[in-house]
């Protein structure tokens, strides 16, 4: 949708490369190593913040190796189980984990995604144990999880139509506020946990940018996010505007590293 936008403004198309794998960084080592004229840009999800810290060698610095240009959106996060699931609500779930200690699983798209982290605080909190299954994306989580080979998955809204359609079943969101499509599921806050999580993204560059580029293309894809066409997709994706200008997303992801640094260290994430 930003790229049929945000074309004309530029005077020249847009063309998205997608790269799956990494935990979402494949993009950032990408443009590392590109040359910082602005032609070359990545999507910067929050494991860029988190994913240096879990191994030895880190691929990237999220701080001095990116020129950070605007902060577009967030996902909107979940938990789900299957409709003929036992599950009924997160209490049950939450029942079953304690009765059947590692005994229920859920899938997450990778080891230190947002996903993961979250599901292991709330599993920290109830002083329960579950199997945390990775897998690469949306499609093969939700195949697992129709297929019955997990029990729930916690991802971001790639389960909304199948919600809508009466095949899976809600039984939380991570948002601040409930979610007007689905009114019966409760956030984590009213269910106790002191956890909002949208993992705000947006576009980086490769460092050294020049300012007058970074304002262009800052100016140009915040004309985009703000287009009515933009409004109405993210809303059917249930994803808020989460804007932030060059300065403020640069600042943001100063404190963000340093939370996650420590989340890392506290959780002992590795990948090696």
């Amino acid at each position: 949708m930003l790229t049929d936008l945000i074309s004309p403004r530029l005077g020249q198309p847009v063309v998205i490369e997608n790269r799956a794998g990494a935990n979402g960084t494949l993009a950032a080592r990408a443009v590392r190593s590109e040359q910082a004229d602005g032609y070359t840009l990545a999507q910067i999800p929050g494991s860029v913040f988190r994913l240096p810290y879990m191994t030895a060698r880190p691929p990237f610095d999220p701080v001095a190796d990116f020129t950070y240009i605007i902060c577009l959106t967030g996902y909107t996060f979940g938990v789900v189980v299957r409709a003929d699931s036992p599950y009924r609500s997160w209490a049950d779930f939450i029942s079953a984990a304690r009765r059947n200690p590692g005994g229920i699983s859920y899938g997450s798209p990778g080891i230190g995604t947002e996903s993961h982290v979250v599901m292991e605080q709330i599993a920290g909190t109830e002083s329960v144990e579950w199997l945390h299954a990775p897998y690469r994306g949306g499609s093969e989580l939700t195949s697992a999880l129709l297929s019955g080979t997990i029990d729930a998955v916690a991802t971001a809204s790639h389960w909304s139509q199948l919600v809508l359609d009466g095949r899976l079943r809600l039984l939380n969101v991570w948002t601040q506020d409930r979610i007007r499509r689905y009114p019966d599921a409760p956030t984590l806050r009213e269910l106790g946990y002191d956890i909002v999580a949208t993992s705000p993204y947006g576009l980086a560059g490769p460092k050294g940018m020049d300012p007058g580029t970074v304002a262009v293309l800052h100016d140009a894809f915040k004309a985009a996010l703000y287009h009515p066409d933009s409004l109405a997709y993210l809303e059917g994706l249930d994803q808020p505007v989460i804007y932030m200008d060059s300065e403020t997303y640069t600042g943001f992801v100063k404190q963000q590293v340093h939370k996650e640094r420590e989340i890392v260290r506290r959780m002992n994430l590795r990948l090696d």
